[in-house]
């Protein structure tokens, strides 16, 4: 037997029939007509949905099937009858059938998740940074389009998101699996604005998503500390080479163990505006190679390395003669402890310039990724997925040489310049 519910009133009629379905109308309050196993049609003020009630798990939930008469009486059965097929392989239908919906194509449709998130994505470009907006479409085309584009914006619950959003865990990038939930969430508070869907299921996720590992503090200089930095740094009394050197860190934002080791073979067209230093995979933490845009300054250092340092391969060679280390290199604490010397201990840390320029870079409105790139942070498998190492480059080379351009201010500040 099958039942109208209307309000707190329940009414046995016979199965649907196209007629019946063309009779339906809107009412003040919502109410279910039932054709049985389960399927109904939903009538709102709004319009009409297919929806099938079961159980998995021990638990009640709803399935939708789309919108009357979009979707037919037949294929609304049909869709019933493919959900209890799943149902008796004991496979839950909501995570199935929702990725890719019965007799439809996999596709961009109005109401699709795709095509909502593009829509609101066209709105907000006016507001953002070039550079910013292209970075929203690359996280979503990337992360979220694949798992959700087709499906329909209003049938998306917080497991099928959470699942989209662990892929992107797995990948090892947690930063950005929280960052891909907030674009979500703002997508999903579009739909509802805009009368295509009724809540924001990334609003459930908080707390659910595993927190990216914190990163060890280093002592770090503040901007309004960099003019004092560069009055220390030229009245250090010890090696040109290691002055230099913590200058050449500074502006080119590397790790002390890419710099010890840099090698003349790995800089390119120092004598172009496209110079650049190819640092060798094997010495990064993500195992890929990783390209430094070098600006003027940066590269006016390396001038200056390279008549201390006369025919060494290296760029920073052990020059202590009477050394036990038998390192072709400076040692790593060579300018650690010449900041010490320099009164910076236990005040900033030669890593700790890295959190400086990301700061002030991020201050300024740089696009995050870029910063995130130029440190070396990003993991591998995600910049094989959104974007090889040379990828956005000509950005951060203008990036770089801001950096340098600000740095030379606060030597400017100090007459150091000129």
């Amino acid at each position: 037997m099958h039942y109208l519910q209307g309000g707190t009133h329940t009414v046995p009629i016979n199965r649907l029939s196209a007629l019946a379905l063309r009779s339906l109308k809107p009412k003040a309050k919502p109410y279910k007509v039932f054709d049985g196993e389960g399927l109904y049609i939903f009538v709102r003020p709004s319009g009409a949905l297919w929806q099938m009630a079961y159980r998995f798990a021990g638990r009640p939930k709803t399935l939708s099937f789309g919108a009357y008469p979009r979707v037919s009486l037949a294929d609304a059965r049909a869709k019933r009858d493919q959900a209890k097929g799943l149902l008796s392989e004991n496979r839950d239908p909501i995570v199935v059938m929702r990725r890719i919906p019965l007799g439809q194509p996999k596709g961009v449709t109005p109401e699709s998740f795709e095509a909502v998130a593009r829509e609101w994505h066209a709105t907000k470009k006016a507001e953002w940074k070039e550079s910013y907006a292209e970075l929203v479409m690359a996280r979503m085309k990337q992360n979220l389009f694949p798992e959700l584009g087709h499906l329909h914006v209003a049938a998306i619950d917080p497991p099928v998101l959470l699942d989209a959003l662990r892929k992107v865990e797995a990948r090892g990038t947690g930063h950005v699996s929280k960052k891909v939930r907030q674009h979500a969430g703002q997508v999903f508070r579009f739909a509802i604005g805009t009368g295509r869907a009724k809540r924001d299921p990334s609003a459930d996720l908080k707390g659910v998503l595993k927190s990216p590992p914190r990163s060890k503090n280093h002592a770090s200089l503040k901007a309004s500390e960099l003019e004092t930095f560069f009055i220390k740094l030229a009245m250090y009394d010890g090696t040109l080479q290691t002055r230099l050197g913590l200058e050449f860190i500074v502006r080119t934002m590397v790790r002390t163990v890419e710099a010890r080791f840099a090698r003349w073979a790995e800089f390119e067209s120092l004598d172009k505006s496209a110079a650049l230093w190819r640092i060798p995979a094997d010495r990064l933490k993500m195992g890929l190679e990783h390209l430094v845009p070098l600006s003027p300054q940066a590269v006016e250092l390396l001038r200056k390395l390279r008549k201390v340092n006369g025919d060494s391969d290296y760029v920073f060679p052990n020059q202590q003669e009477s050394s036990r280390s038998t390192s072709p290199v400076v040692s790593e604490n060579t300018f650690l402890f010449a900041l010490y010397r320099m009164g910076y201990h236990s005040k900033a840390t030669v890593h700790g310039f890295r959190s400086t320029a990301s700061t002030i870079l991020n201050e300024h409105e740089f696009n995050p990724d870029w910063i995130e790139r130029q440190l070396a942070h990003a993991d591998s498998n995600a910049i094989r997925g959104i974007y090889n190492s040379a990828e956005w480059l000509s950005g951060r080379r203008k990036m770089m040489c801001w950096w340098s351009d600000y740095l030379d201010s606060a030597k400017e500040a100090s007459n150091l310049i000129g």
